[in-house]
């Protein structure tokens, strides 16, 4: 994928994106096990390893959130995918380039928009 955006391989990009919700939906059914409560019986657990697992049960919800943000970046990718709107800006409109692309095919804004974003 180098150039414009005209020699974009549509099909080639919804299977890339298909794939990777697809990847993040297993990797997240398969963590919930990490997010359950953490177990506070002193008497099975000392404190030290309560806060470990306070602290892994912490890394694992931040994750399952990235996670999250992926997927809703991945189906709004799809969706522009859907009304030939994928690859331009989605704020300034302009062409994002086929690199920028390549690197994330769920960015939504070129290089420009991104520098200047809050």
């Amino acid at each position: 994928m180098s150039g414009s955006i005209e020699n974009l391989d549509s099909a080639a990009v919804r299977a890339r994106l298909l794939s990777r919700r697809a990847e993040i939906e297993a990797i997240l059914a398969q963590a919930q096990e990490a997010g359950r409560a953490v177990e506070l019986d002193q008497q099975r657990v000392g404190r030290l390893s309560r806060m470990d697992a306070l602290q892994g049960q912490a890394m694992a919800l931040a994750a399952e959130r990235r996670r999250h943000q992926e997927l809703q970046r991945i189906a709004a990718a799809l969706q522009r995918l859907e009304e030939d709107a994928y690859g331009y800006c989605v704020r300034c409109g302009d062409e994002i380039g086929c690199r920028r692309l390549e690197l994330d095919p769920t960015v939504p804004t070129c290089i420009d928009c991104a520098e200047g974003a809050p």
